[in-house]
């Protein structure tokens, strides 16, 4: 009973012999394999990929660093030209540093020498010319009304007018403008001030740079040249040997030319009886030759204003014999003498002082012409010449031809040119030697052949 109880509880159901019946297997669900595929490359795309955030990262960076490169160099750019100028400064007196040093003199202690005969120098041209100033100005003060009334004077007798010398001061005294001009002076002291502290801060950063440079020079080429290699030491050495030459004959093209200046200049205010005439000519070399730009304009304003002490009218021929020699220095005497001394053709250094000022302003026009000369002398001992033949195109002049051969290559082109006659019927013959014989005076020989031709 148990036991079938047991084979009971153990045949499977649905039939009692104990077979399985035939149920049909869950088929699967019909899954989209396509869908699910696309579904994971859409997500695969979707994804950021890995490079992109360092990329990104790095790009912000680089960008950070270039503003903050930018940022530096305008911050610093006072002291980079700074640098520049004591750098030249530097190059300008090595040679007179180099032949004390080759005479048993320290180099600092011949960099020294050097300086102070230039601040002495200097120091003594502005003092003579500064009491000079001040007499002048004294001068003109207390005859400023003698001169207003020569002024009105000739003003009433040329214009014939009625101006009175109480009248254009109270005008004067009363404009707006010049009420105007005095405030702002007033409120524009401490911005000069600050300028002129600036200016001397400067003046004091070129002195010592150009100190170091000049007597620490053998120790920064050597520092130079110990992280090149052998060959490359000799191209900086002779570099260098160039730039020095190069910088000392620009400062002597423009010291020649300073002396030609103050001593035309120097004539005309003798002559004119202009007083302080030495020191005036010395001021408009000087101040003309090594301050460019408006070194022109601050030169020629104090012998003018010298001049306006003495005659109004003497005031007007020195501004106009300062514009014309100006004009005159830089067309013709300037180009030859700079050509000369520092070896570069005159349009290349007009060029160059336009492109320098363009760059820098007075700093590039004031050292353009030596690192041009610098640049294009060391360029020449690596450029290749070649021997040119004796020919006159090279010289500039076309080879010369005769004229008659000239002419008769015309003629014989214009006969070229001609075409061929028809010949010509007997009829035609007798009828040109008629015309030959009866009227044509310019070809005698032509009437003569027609006649025969008709009598025959």
């Amino acid at each position: 009973m148990s036991d079938e109880i047991t084979n009971e509880a153990a045949r499977p159901e649905g039939r009692p012999d104990g077979r399985r019946a035939n149920r049909p297997e869950a088929q699967p669900a019909n899954r989209p394999e396509g869908r699910s595929e696309d579904r994971s490359e859409d997500r695969s795309e979707a994804r950021m990929p890995r490079w992109l955030p360092r990329a990104m990262v790095l790009a912000l960076a680089l960008v950070a660093c270039y503003q903050l490169a930018i940022w530096g160099f305008h911050q610093l750019i006072t002291l980079l030209l700074n640098v520049l100028i004591a750098f030249f400064l530097a190059l300008a007196i090595e040679p007179a540093v180099d032949w004390m040093a080759a005479r048993g003199v320290r180099r600092g202690l011949a960099t020294g020498l050097v300086f102070l005969g230039i601040l002495v120098a200097t120091v003594g041209f502005f003092t003579l010319l500064g009491s000079m100033l001040a007499g002048q100005i004294a001068t003109m003060v207390q005859e400023f009304p003698q001169y207003l009334d020569d002024v009105i004077s000739w003003i009433n007798s040329t214009l014939h007018t009625r101006l009175s010398r109480v009248e254009v001061q109270n005008n004067l005294l009363k404009s707006d403008w010049l009420q105007n001009y005095v405030q702002d002076s007033a409120n524009n002291v401490l911005a000069v001030s600050a300028t002129v502290l600036g200016s001397l801060f400067n003046l004091l950063t070129v002195a010592l740079f150009s100190f170091y440079f000049a007597a620490d020079g053998p120790r920064l080429r050597r520092a130079l040249c110990s992280v090149l290699p052998p060959h490359r030491q000799t191209e900086v050495l002779r570099a260098w040997e160039i730039a020095v030459a190069k910088t000392g004959g620009y400062l002597y093209s423009r010291g020649l030319m300073a002396l030609i200046s103050g001593i035309a200049h120097y004539v005309l205010l003798e002559l004119m009886g202009v007083p302080y005439a030495p020191a005036l000519g010395m001021w408009v070399g000087l101040i003309s030759q090594f301050i460019p730009t408006i070194g022109t304009y601050l030169a020629g304003a104090l012998p003018i204003l010298i001049a306006f002490t003495v005659n109004p009218w003497h005031a007007l021929w020195v501004f106009a014999f300062v514009v014309i020699y100006q004009q005159f220095e830089n067309y013709l005497l300037q180009p030859r003498i700079t050509a000369k001394t520092v070896d570069i053709h005159p349009a290349v250094a007009f060029g160059s002082v336009v492109a320098g000022t363009a760059l820098m302003g007075a700093v590039g026009a004031l050292i353009a012409i030596p690192a041009t000369a610098t640049l294009q002398a060391f360029l020449g001992t690596y450029v290749k010449r070649y021997s040119v033949p004796d020919d006159l195109r090279v010289r500039g002049r076309a080879p010369r031809r005769p004229a008659a051969g000239l002419i008769d290559r015309i003629r014989g082109t214009r006969h070229a040119e001609q075409p061929p006659s028809p010949p010509s019927s007997p009829a035609t013959d007798r009828n040109d030697g008629n015309d030959g014989n009866g009227g044509n005076d310019e070809s005698g020989e032509s009437g003569a052949a027609g006649g025969g031709r008709g009598s025959r």
